[in-house]
C-alpha cells in the first residue's frame, strides 16, 4: 500500500506529460520550447537566489519554535535539514518532513516527537497564509475562478448546497472519529493533537515579531521566485499582479498532487493563465520555466545537504 502511495502520484506527473505532449501539435511544441530558449539566464537566476532566500529564511525561522521547549539547534543543521527534506520529498511525498525531524533529532539530540511538533506547528503557519492569499484571490478574481473550475454557467445556490453538505459531512467525521477506536481514527486524533501542540509552543515563543517577518519574508521570496520568471514572457510580463498571485496560488496548490507537482504544475499554470488570455504555449512555457528552476534547485541543494549533514556533525 505504501509503495501505490509513493508510486501512484508520480505516474499520474508522467501521465500528464505525456497527455499534454500528445495533444499538442508540432508547432505547439516548437512554440513552446522557443519560448523557453529566449528567457533571460538573469531572470532564472534571480527566481532560484529568491527561492535561496526562502530556504535559508525558512531555516532560521524554524530555531524561534524550539526556543519555548528548551532546545537551540545550530543554525547549520537546521538549513541542512530543511534543504534535506525537500529534496526527499521529490521522491518520496511527505516523507520530507519525517526525515526533517529524524535528522534534527539525530543531530541535535531532540526527542523526536518534539521535533516533529514544531513542524507541524510550521506547516499550520504556512497553511494559514496561503488560506489568506486563497480568500484574497478568490475576493478579487471570483467570476475568473468560477470559470476556471466548472467550466459553466455558474449558480450561487449550488456552490452554497455543495459547501453545507461539505461542512455537514466534516462535523459527522469529527464525530465519528472522536468516539472511533480503529487505528486511523488513532492516528488522527495523535496528529490533531501534534497541531495543538505545535499551537502552544508558537504561543509560549518570545520572538513572535521575528517569527512573523520570516513569515511574511518567505512567502514574499516565493511570490518573487514566480513573479521574476513572468517578466521573461511578453504575454505573461503584462499581466497585473492579481492575475500573477491567481496563478500562484492554483499552482501551489497544484503541487501536492504529484512528486513535487511533475506535470500538474506547468498544466495548472497554462489552464489558469487561459482565463487572462495568454496563449496556450506560453503558459505551458512559464509554468515548466518556474518547476524546472525551482526542482534543479531543490536536487542540488537537497542533494549536498545529505552528503554535508554527517560531514558537519563529526566529532
Amino acid at each position: 500500500m505504501k509503495f501505490l502511495k509513493n508510486v501512484v502520484p508520480l505516474l499520474i506527473g508522467v501521465l500528464l506529460i505525456w497527455y499534454s505532449y500528445h495533444r499538442s501539435t508540432p508547432e505547439q511544441i516548437d512554440t513552446t520550447i522557443a519560448y523557453m530558449k529566449q528567457v533571460s539566464p538573469w531572470l532564472i537566476f534571480l527566481s532560484i537566489l529568491f527561492g535561496i532566500l526562502s530556504h535559508l529564511s525558512r531555516a532560521w525561522r524554524w530555531k524561534y519554535i524550539f526556543q519555548p521547549l528548551g532546545y537551540k539547534p545550530r543554525y547549520i543543521n537546521s538549513l541542512l535539514t530543511v534543504l534535506s527534506a525537500y529534496f526527499i520529498n521529490l521522491g518520496i511525498p511527505r516523507a520530507g518532513e519525517v526525515s526533517r525531524a529524524a535528522s534534527i533529532s539525530t543531530y541535535e539530540k531532540i526527542p523526536f516527537d518534539q521535533s516533529f511538533g514544531t513542524i507541524v506547528a510550521e506547516r499550520v503557519i504556512d497553511l494559514l497564509v496561503l488560506f489568506s492569499l486563497i480568500a484574497f484571490v478568490l475576493f478579487f478574481q471570483t467570476d475568473e475562478l468560477i470559470k476556471f473550475v466548472f467550466k459553466e454557467d455558474f449558480s450561487f445556490t449550488k456552490l452554497l448546497a455543495v459547501f453545507a453538505l461539505l461542512f455537514s459531512a466534516a462535523v459527522m467525521g469529527f464525530l465519528i472519529l472522536k468516539k472511533s477506536k480503529l487505528p486511523v481514527a488513532v492516528k488522527l486524533k495523535k496528529f490533531s493533537q501534534g497541531v495543538w501542540e505545535g499551537f502552544w509552543s508558537l504561543k509560549k515563543m518570545s520572538r513572535k515579531g521575528a517569527f512573523l517577518v520570516h513569515t511574511l519574508f518567505i512567502w514574499g521570496m516565493y511570490v518573487l521566485m514566480f513573479y521574476v520568471v513572468a517578466l521573461s514572457i511578453p504575454e505573461t510580463a503584462k499581466l497585473p499582479l492579481i492575475a500573477i498571485l491567481t496563478a500562484f496560488v492554483v499552482g501551489g496548490l497544484s503541487m501536492s498532487t504529484t512528486n513535487g507537482g511533475i506535470g500538474i504544475y506547468p498544466i495548472a499554470i497554462q489552464q489558469i493563465l487561459l482565463l487572462y488570455d495568454v496563449p496556450p504555449e506560453s503558459g505551458l512555457a512559464f509554468g515548466w520555466i518556474i518547476w524546472i528552476a525551482q526542482t534543479v534547485l531543490v536536487i542540488t541543494t537537497g542533494f549536498l545537504s545529505l552528503v554535508l549533514l554527517p560531514i558537519v556533525n563529526r566529532k
